[in-house]
């Protein structure tokens, strides 16, 4: 088999990364929306952010997520491919509704401690991810929602069924971002309820929708 007929085998085979093109809509805008300084922005909080105090060790999950999503994502691309579509279809869903949202309605915290207690490796991470990312454009919590999000895509894998511990790691691992993003006074609690309450409203039309149609197929005479 020569080159040419290698790379387009490799390309029928792979040509679902044309989903990965989002990129190119995603970045752009929520780069625009992080630099806009012409909007009034309303303060999310909720009481139960008063209770919770700052740690600076969450920030070892917090930045475990970019790893997570993509390996996850990596490994539906290579292994699964309805199942990276579905996968995709939920974090595309939940991302856009979020960059609507944050569009038509400028939200941000006041939550980030002005000095810290400590002063370590961890205290100096959160520093970089203070100056790099704004506490505006928060709601809902993309970090706890594409983590919901992977977790189901785990859950619902046939092949990965087999593989408990690396199941339960996952949702290990997805506990403890979802955490890291309060007690890192990234996100209130209110960010983090609206990305469950975004991913009970999508998951039917990604999922339930999707087993519905295989079921009823499955039902017919062949």
């Amino acid at each position: 088999m020569n080159v040419i007929q290698r790379t387009k085998n490799f390309i029928k085979k792979y040509r679902h990364a044309w989903v990965l093109l989002y990129g190119l809509i995603y970045m752009p805008w929520f780069v625009y929306l992080e630099r806009r300084t012409d909007v009034h922005y309303f303060l999310i909080h909720s009481p139960l952010d008063d209770y919770i105090p700052f740690v600076e060790y969450f920030i070892v999950p917090y930045l475990l997520w970019f790893a997570f999503v993509a390996v996850a994502a990596g490994y539906f691309f290579f292994t699964d491919k309805s199942g990276f579509y579905r996968l995709c279809a939920f974090l595309i869903a939940g991302m856009t509704f979020f960059l609507i949202l944050c569009t038509v309605f400028p939200n941000g915290l006041n939550l980030r401690p002005q000095t810290f207690e400590r002063d370590n490796i961890f205290v100096e991470l959160v520093k970089y991810i203070y100056a790099t990312d704004t506490p505006t454009n928060v709601l809902p919590s993309i970090h706890v929602f594409n983590s919901i999000g992977v977790c189901i895509a785990i859950w619902r894998s046939e092949a990965l069924k087999a593989h408990r511990r690396i199941q339960c790691g996952a949702y290990v691992l997805a506990v403890l971002i979802i955490l890291s993003t309060v007690f890192l006074k990234q996100h209130s609690v209110t960010d983090v309820i609206a990305a469950f309450a975004l991913a009970c409203v999508i998951y039917p039309f990604v999922y339930a929708a999707q087993e519905k149609k295989a079921t009823k197929l499955s039902h017919q005479p062949i």
